[in-house]
């Protein structure tokens, strides 16, 4: 289960311009960043509101909620594959203008939406128009920890950003939200800290004191009652909320971009390290040792990490050894304490990523044409941040995400290429070739659905 705490008190929410609906599509930010999914939104409910309600759900909209703004709806066959890749894969459409001096020209797309293909709403040329790429919401809380905003950093700011969300997302008209609005959405989405607060098998995840909202009561059970007692657990939103004071960009930076030129360490995460000891002998005790040993791995276990753009290249190092906290340093956090967008091979194609799914999704032929990569070429899903800088060496880079949460947000990557965290997890397990048995593979699973 998954639950948010706001240290400032509750939101009343028809007074937050976060809930209210200053577009001309029904739509606010609520429609896509809910408390129970995250404060994102996970394939699942999209499912499930679409069955309830059909496309009149707000969710539901042309502008990007289907494969293409041209797109057939209608009739509820129409509606159901104009929706596709939302309702199996929680993706929306992002529409991106081809950057000016681009080092690359789009050469060739396999586009199955005829999206990014037509010149109406696509590319007008290889080097201008718009490229139409599906991506992942990315949840609306914690943000006090961010590095970087949006999977590829195009917004400047929290504020620019609900701009941006409010003109497009929902349709707003110019000039858009008000400063004040723009200003009370982001002090209510940063005082917003999300974690997940209960195991059906490790039961409460909670440190103690755990004033938090949920969405429902923690359930009650027997196991629960007899828990042992003596070794706290670091878990849930309240704990969360105690490490935005201490957190600054390069808090934990291993490239050494620490201002404070701290150490880098490894050991991530510290909220189930007391588990360790645990000595019951019963349901309960397996699974919260299972967690433990997940966190432990996350934190020492050796990977050789190779062709990386973003990190070998950079380092100009063939092979860098280091831990799932190399890319993922942020202390209790997961994601990166610093701008470091990187391409880990998720947005490969022709051949495409290891185990992950990427059916559905254009694929694009993008030829070097200038600077330091002139002549190579690339096949990928997504260009990435390279639709914003326009230069060859960013293509298929894209920040990495908070962890916290991430049980209720399925499913994964920017792509939604991976169903389930095991998904991605066995991705990661034969990229790199780690070697991660079948046990510790749950183990590390189990400790990622406690975050």
């Amino acid at each position: 289960m998954v639950a948010s705490y706001q240290p400032g008190g509750t939101t009343i929410a028809k007074n937050n311009p976060f809930f209210q609906n200053l577009g001309t599509n029904g739509r606010t930010c609520f429609t896509c960043h809910q408390p129970q999914t995250g404060w994102a939104i996970s394939a699942q409910s999209a499912q499930s509101r679409f069955d309830q309600t059909g496309s009149a759900d707000p969710l539901f909209r042309l502008v990007d909620g289907a494969t293409c703004p041209s797109d057939d709806v209608s009739s509820p066959t129409a509606q159901r594959k104009a929706y596709l890749l939302l309702l199996e894969k929680g993706l929306f459409r992002i529409g991106l203008a081809m950057p000016a001096n681009t080092q690359f020209e789009v050469t060739a797309v396999d586009d199955p939406y005829n999206c990014t293909t037509n010149p109406i709403t696509g590319l007008i040329s290889p080097t201008a128009g718009i490229v139409s790429v599906y991506r992942r919401p990315l949840p609306s809380t914690n943000l006090n920890f961010l590095s970087t905003i949006m999977w590829d950093g195009r917004e400047p700011t929290l504020a620019h950003q609900a701009l941006d969300a409010t003109l497009t997302h929902a349709q707003g008209n110019n000039p858009g939200p008000t400063t004040a609005q723009q200003n009370q959405i982001v002090a209510f989405e940063s005082g917003v800290y999300t974690a997940q607060i209960f195991d059906n098998d490790a039961h409460k995840l909670l440190a103690p004191p755990s004033s938090v909202t949920v969405t429902k009561p923690i359930p009650e059970s027997s196991p629960l009652q007899c828990a042992d007692t003596t070794i706290e657990q670091t878990g849930g939103p309240h704990a969360l909320a105690q490490l935005a004071q201490d957190f600054f960009i390069g808090i934990n930076d291993p490239l050494g971009q620490n201002p404070c030129a701290t150490p880098f360490t490894s050991n991530i995460f510290d909220l189930y390290e007391g588990w360790s000891n645990l000595a019951r002998n019963d349901p309960e005790t397996a699974h919260r040792k299972s967690i433990e040993r997940g966190e432990e791995l996350f934190n020492t276990r050796p990977i050789v990490i190779t062709g990386v753009a973003g990190l070998n290249d950079v380092l100009h190092e063939t092979q860098i050894t280091g831990t799932c906290g190399t890319c993922h340093d942020a202390p209790n956090v997961g994601d990166h304490s610093v701008k470091a967008p990187l391409n880990i091979g998720v947005t490969d194609a022709n051949p495409g990523p290891i185990g992950l799914d990427i059916s559905g999704l254009p694929v694009f032929t993008l030829t070097c044409t200038s600077g330091p990569l002139a002549g190579q070429i690339f096949h990928t899903t997504d260009p990435g941040r390279a639709l914003i800088s326009g230069n060859c060496a960013d293509i298929g880079k894209t920040k990495g995400p908070i962890l916290r949460g991430l049980a209720a947000r399925a499913p994964y990557f920017h792509n939604g290429s991976a169903a389930t965290l095991m998904g991605a997890l066995n991705f990661y397990n034969d990229r790199f070739n780690i070697g991660f048995t079948d046990q510790e593979k749950q183990d590390l699973v189990n400790f990622l659905e406690a975050l």
